[in-house]
């Protein structure tokens, strides 16, 4: 059974930086897509970045390029996400997820109906 578990998450202040962490147990990340999700209180929640089977390719919402970066440390089975220059509007509850079909390649942008394995979440909070 798939379980994926988020850790790293805080409270910082605006250009700060945090990294974000999500161990997987019952699976080995470098076979599926993986993503990172947010959600915000009373928003939908929204895909920010997502690493390809292979680890090669990436992907990255245009309000999070150049500030965040995904990676996986295969050994470790931890996907991880680097966030720098953080903003206030970064402040949400933050989600690891797996794409056990692969289906996300397809699209243009992340959507959560291709990832069937959600961790709990990290809660991000950014102080102006």
């Amino acid at each position: 059974q798939v379980q994926l578990v988020e850790s790293g998450g805080g409270s910082v202040q605006a250009g700060g930086s945090l990294r974000l962490s999500c161990a997987a147990s019952g699976t080995t990340y470098r076979s599926y897509n993986m993503g990172w999700f947010r959600q915000a209180p009373g928003k939908e929640r929204e895909g920010v970045a997502a690493i390809y089977t292979g680890g090669r390719t990436t992907y990255y919402a245009d309000s999070v390029k150049g500030r965040f970066t995904i990676s996986q440390d295969n050994a470790k089975n931890t996907l991880y996400l680097q966030m720098n220059s953080l903003k206030p509007e970064d402040t949400a509850m933050y989600y690891c997820a797996l794409d056990r079909y692969g289906s996300s390649w397809y699209r243009s942008a992340l959507d959560t109906s291709d990832f069937g394995y959600w961790g709990q979440g990290t809660q991000v909070t950014v102080s102006s």
